[in-house]
């Protein structure tokens, strides 16, 4: 396993613009994964999350950010 850069909720939800509480209550477990994008340390309760595997999962290729109503900017 490389080197990656583990982070809290608090901060994934400042990556993505997303409320913490929301990435904790909707999107774990459904979207990521324990030992995926996240891990346990020492079979605790803190969550960190890994950076790469989560922004990896995104969908976002060759820096093109999809549009809403359809098609890409480039970002």
């Amino acid at each position: 396993m490389g080197k990656y850069e583990l982070i809290t909720a608090e901060e994934l939800g400042e990556r993505l613009r997303y409320n913490p509480r929301y990435i904790l209550r909707q999107l774990l477990d459904n979207k990521l994964f324990e030992g995926v994008h996240y891990v346990r340390p020492f079979g605790g309760k803190k969550i960190l999350f890994i950076w790469e595997r989560v922004f990896q999962d995104l969908n976002i290729v060759d820096d093109n950010v999809p549009l809403a109503a359809g098609g890409t900017i480039n970002g």
